[in-house]
């Protein structure tokens, strides 16, 4: 009895080795078996593609990675780049802008300043406390003739930035744009510790000039109102606050709304310095 089982299991495993080697060959299982497999269930045919099966498409190509922005404007490298401190920094300004304008300047992280406040200009705010210059002395004035709810821009207003606008048109185009590619290794270098380490400087400088360019220019008097303070807290400088009332006014860029609040006069006058300005910054390096 024992032979016959070994014998048996001889016969079945001859039987296995033979279908598995012909299902190798033929794709297909060659028994019908009239007895359950010994694992409770019959092995399943092997699934071999067509001999004249299309070729399997090839994976799609990995993204390229993201590249770093083409610069546009690029500064020629100045032949002496300006060294580092304050010295260095006065002696600079002096020869643009003259000692009395030179004083105008805050020299403490003055191109961390610089790339600030013209990033700023191009959007919503742009805080004094980071302007390179001192603020306009004063106070923004207005024309109220009820309540300061409901008033207007003042036309003495602009007097405030005459010294400034007067400073700006004193300076040659082309001995500023010198003085600016001296300094623009700091500005570079400060503007990618901003927060765009891969960004070009001069080509968000031409961008924002662009921006004050378009800056529109309203005839007749500006509305502006003081917005409503909740709270028993008041403002200690409430003149900062004021807003203008048209909602197209107030929705511009805060380098638009300086001018507007400069005056008519001024804002031409500002434009037209830095329309030269431009010229000379696009010329330097032409774009490429």
């Amino acid at each position: 009895m024992k032979t016959n089982n070994i014998l048996g299991g001889v016969v079945v495993a001859l039987l296995i080795a033979i279908g598995i080697a012909l299902m190798w060959r033929t794709g297909r299982w060659p028994f019908e078996w009239p007895f359950d497999w010994p694992f409770g269930q019959r092995p399943a045919a092997v699934a071999t593609a067509p001999t004249d099966a299309p070729p399997m498409p090839a994976p799609p190509a990995p993204a390229p990675a993201a590249s770093e922005p083409a610069i546009q404007y690029p500064v020629a490298a100045a032949s002496e780049p300006l060294p580092a401190g304050d010295a260095p920094m006065v002696a600079l300004l002096r020869g643009v802008f003259g000692t009395q304008g030179a004083q105008r300047w805050r020299l403490d992280e003055l191109p961390r300043r610089i790339v600030a406040t013209v990033d700023n200009l191009g959007r919503t705010t742009a805080t004094s406390r980071l302007w390179p210059l001192d603020p306009a002395p004063g106070r923004y004035t207005v024309d109220a003739p009820g309540t300061p709810q409901a008033a207007h821009i003042s036309p003495d207003n602009g007097l405030r930035y005459t010294p400034y606008v007067l400073m700006l048109e004193s300076v040659d185009a082309k001995t500023l744009a010198a003085a600016y590619a001296r300094l623009y290794p700091q500005l570079q270098q400060a503007y990618a510790e901003l927060g765009f380490p891969n960004r070009y400087f001069n080509d968000r400088v031409v961008q924002v000039i662009d921006l004050l360019l378009a800056t529109p220019e309203p005839t007749g008097p500006i509305g502006v109102h003081l917005p409503t303070i909740e709270g028993p807290v008041r403002p200690t400088r409430p003149w900062v606050l004021y807003e203008f009332d048209d909602p197209k006014l107030a929705a511009l860029p805060a380098g638009q709304k300086l001018l507007i609040r400069m005056g008519p006069v001024n804002e031409r006058r500002v434009k037209a310095k830095l329309a030269e300005l431009r010229r000379e910054l696009v010329a330097a390096a032409p774009a490429r």
